[in-house]
């Protein structure tokens, strides 16, 4: 009995433990660049996609996502479109992430940049 409540409370405290329901829980919020540096993929937006997108934005995409963000040509070909999803507010229509807290404002920001700097690889 005291083996079947211990296997029962591991599972429950596992399961518990898996949501991401906080602006806390997104990953690489990253650090303001300084003035006059230019927002690049590989160093600055790489990473903001790699750790809150590519779960469903795989390849191939899973959970009903359109596409594949796997690669610099995937996020720069769909950076406008990835732009307006994060920018909504979490609950609103077409928001991403998908079910969880809006991305932080600087991560947002970070890639406006990227796209206004001219989609810079490296």
């Amino acid at each position: 009995m005291k083996k079947i409540l211990y296997t029962l409370s591991f599972l429950a405290l596992t399961i518990f433990s898996c949501s991401n329901n906080s602006e806390d829980d997104l990953i690489d919020t990253p650090v303001a660049l300084p003035e006059g540096q230019k927002v690049t993929y590989t160093a600055d937006v790489k990473s903001i996609i790699d750790n809150n997108c590519i779960f469903c934005h795989n390849d191939p995409p899973v959970n009903g996502a359109p596409t594949s963000l796997i690669t610099f040509e995937n996020v720069s070909n769909q950076a406008n479109s990835v732009l307006n999803r994060i920018s909504r507010q979490a609950g609103e229509n077409g928001a991403m992430p998908t079910g969880g807290p809006r991305l932080p404002q600087q991560s947002i920001d970070l890639i406006q940049q990227w796209i206004d700097d001219g989609l810079l690889e490296e």
